[in-house]
């Protein structure tokens, strides 16, 4: 019996085929068709190499990425949330960054939210078919409830993953600022987003693997984007780490490091700094700076939105 190039779900592989070949992230490097042949040091610095073209294919989404950190800043100056959507590596890249967020920056775990198709369980386990749920990333978006003051990141290597257009079409739709992070140009999801950030990095070492430079270009991206917006809300001093939970030994030590760097106090008192401050760096750097007692220094900070420059320049 001839076949149709349909399965049972209606797709069309051939068509999707012919789709998949179009784009820079799936194309075949016809120089590297004997790389299983190569020296093992010749494969890592050929991978390495390669590994190199990313930073400046980042570099020149810069004025884009730029943009959306700026849009973004504002609505979260105004309470806002933000959301990464993606599928696979990307929507695990969009999980660790959201997750690293609280203990870095101090934010609340529910101020930067990252979705992946198929839930929880895909951080760690490939569930398959998950990428293609539009309808799932629908109901995953509505399901925060987002809004206006949201920004929604959407992030696919190629571009036309369903779950991640989805995503931002769903909450562009809500009123929510919505940025595509992809690696082809022209693709769905730029097309779907108010701020298209294309970082085209080319074929991959092995053809379609878009965990590899790919991956490390979405990466970069959303470290930007995050890292930025933070420094925008006040969330460091300087490029001290002013905000973060001190939850193990480690930030504990880094929290005095981070008191002493910022006010030149010794050791001793820059640890009674944040004993009387209960481990709040921010705090006790005002304590310090300013010359103020634990309570004083918290209403400052409350009274300047948490930007510490402020508070300094406030303080009595």
């Amino acid at each position: 019996m001839a076949t149709t190039g349909t399965d049972h779900h209606g797709l069309d592989h051939r068509g999707l085929r012919d789709e998949l070949a179009g784009l820079a992230t799936e194309a075949r490097r016809d120089d590297l068709a004997d790389i299983d042949r190569m020296a093992t040091a010749d494969i890592l610095r050929t991978m390495n190499a390669e590994d190199a073209k990313v930073p400046a294919a980042v570099a020149d989404a810069v004025p884009a990425i730029a943009a959306a950190v700026d849009a973004a800043a504002e609505r979260m100056r105004r309470g806002g949330r933000l959301v990464y959507a993606g599928a696979g590596t990307a929507g695990r890249l969009g999980v660790l960054d959201a997750s690293e967020c609280p203990p870095t920056f101090g934010t609340d775990p529910a101020q930067v939210v990252g979705l992946i198709a198929g839930g929880p369980r895909a951080v760690g386990t490939a569930v398959e078919g998950a990428e293609d749920d539009a309808a799932a990333a629908a109901a995953d978006v509505s399901g925060l409830d987002v809004g206006p003051d949201d920004t929604v990141v959407g992030v696919s290597a190629s571009g036309r993953t369903p779950y991640a257009v989805q995503a931002v079409r769903t909450a562009r739709a809500a009123g929510a600022l919505t940025v595509g992070v992809s690696c082809n140009p022209g693709s769905p999801l730029g097309a779907a987003a108010e701020h298209p950030v294309e970082v085209v990095v080319g074929p991959e070492l092995i053809a379609g693997s878009t965990r590899l430079k790919a991956g490390t270009a979405q990466k970069l991206v959303l470290n930007m984007l995050s890292t930025v917006i933070m420094i925008r809300l006040g969330k460091t001093y300087g490029n001290l780490m002013v905000d973060l939970r001190a939850t193990n030994e480690k930030l504990r030590a880094r929290s005095l490091g981070i008191v002493e760097a910022a006010t030149g106090a010794s050791p001793e008192d820059a640890e009674a700094a944040l004993t009387s401050t209960g481990g709040g760096v921010k705090e006790a750097i005002l304590v310090l700076a300013a010359d103020v007692d634990a309570a004083t220094a918290a209403r400052l900070l409350r009274d300047s939105d948490g930007r510490l420059r402020e508070a300094i320049a406030a303080a009595p």
